[in-house]
């Protein structure tokens, strides 16, 4: 036993020498720790101060154009903008009614004043028929008293000349004056009934004549926006189900160009300045046009004036909204 016991002695741990141990190991743990921290904040500083360093340059104001596209020469102004169209205008009825017919389809080339639309005239066309015979019956109560009166003119002419004989009382050639001007009478109110009927009737038919919708120039329909047997209105009905256009209309000979140049550069931009347009649908094609006008204000939150551009031929290829890079040619002496 003694012997078991003295070996099992030798297994036994010193816990005093962990424990003089321990504190050393704590401190080099803690070294450890504050050294890692230490580097990584120099590691944080010295980042922060180099992309400060590389961001400053960069802090630059944008672009005052845009890149130059493909064919044009580096050096000229450049800039963005739309194809838009001067004369586009949504036809609507000046009436309320139901339409009956439209005849017009997107794509379509109109003519000025021709009739796009038509809308149901069952309930004007019997007013103008009712004044039509009310202007018939005007012209013969009117016919009827120009008769009476030259026959009574006839009697009161015979009338004075028996009065004047003798032959019969100043009574009698009283009352055949008395029928004279009253025939008189009748007359100028029918001829008066005549002017009216046909004023009325004027009337009705130039409102007969807004129940055909007709084109105010010509161009071609690029939206159609109601159908037969809608209900259209000159102003919009409760709930929305009016409608208020028939179709949409675009003089494809008023198109133009609307870009914004940058205000520091549009001294570099005058009137009749010649200009390369290529719009982004035919990158390879190059389209003469001309400055047309600029725009005496300046957009405060683009920091732009806007220019009008005329294209020098017309171009069917060119679209409504379609987009188009501009570039100025410098060639010409540019105006203060």
């Amino acid at each position: 036993m003694t012997g078991i016991n003295s070996k099992l002695a030798l297994l036994k741990i010193d816990r005093s020498e962990v424990a003089e141990a321990a504190p050393g190991r704590r401190k080099l743990a803690m070294l450890g720790i504050a050294g890692v921290v230490v580097c990584a904040l120099a590691a944080g500083w010295f980042g922060a101060t180099r992309f400060r360093a590389v961001a400053a340059p960069t802090a630059t104001a944008p672009p005052a154009s845009a890149p130059a596209p493909a064919g044009v020469p580096a050096g000229r102004l450049t800039a963005s903008g739309f194809v838009t169209a001067r004369r586009r205008t949504t036809v609507a009825s000046e009436v309320t009614g139901r339409l009956r017919e439209v005849r017009v389809e997107e794509g379509q080339q109109v003519r000025s004043g021709q009739v796009l639309a038509v809308l149901d005239s069952s309930v004007i066309d019997r007013e103008v028929t009712m004044l039509q015979a009310r202007l018939a019956s005007s012209q013969s109560a009117a016919q009827a008293a120009a008769a009476d009166l030259a026959d009574a003119q006839d009697t009161l002419a015979r009338t004075t000349k028996l009065s004047a004989t003798g032959f019969l009382s100043t009574a009698s050639l009283n009352h055949d004056r008395r029928r004279v001007d009253s025939l008189h009478a009748q007359l100028a109110r029918g001829n008066s009934d005549i002017v009216a009927a046909r004023a009325d009737t004027a009337r009705l038919q130039a409102q007969r004549g807004q129940y055909e919708i007709r084109a105010p120039f010509s161009g071609v329909v690029v939206d159609r926006n109601a159908q037969s047997g809608e209900i259209v209105s000159p102003i919009s009905g409760a709930g929305g189900f009016t409608r208020t256009g028939i179709c949409t209309i675009v003089d494809m000979d008023s198109l133009e160009i609307q870009a914004d140049i940058n205000e520091a550069f549009i001294g570099q931009v005058h009137e009749g300045q010649t200009v390369d347009a290529i719009l982004d649908a035919y990158p390879k094609q190059v389209i003469a046009a001309r400055v047309l006008a600029i725009i005496p204000t300046v957009n405060r939150d683009k920091a732009s004036v806007r220019v009008r551009i005329a294209f020098l031929n017309n171009d069917r290829r060119v679209l409504p909204d379609m987009a188009v890079k501009v570039s100025f040619n410098q060639s010409t002496t540019t105006r203060e």
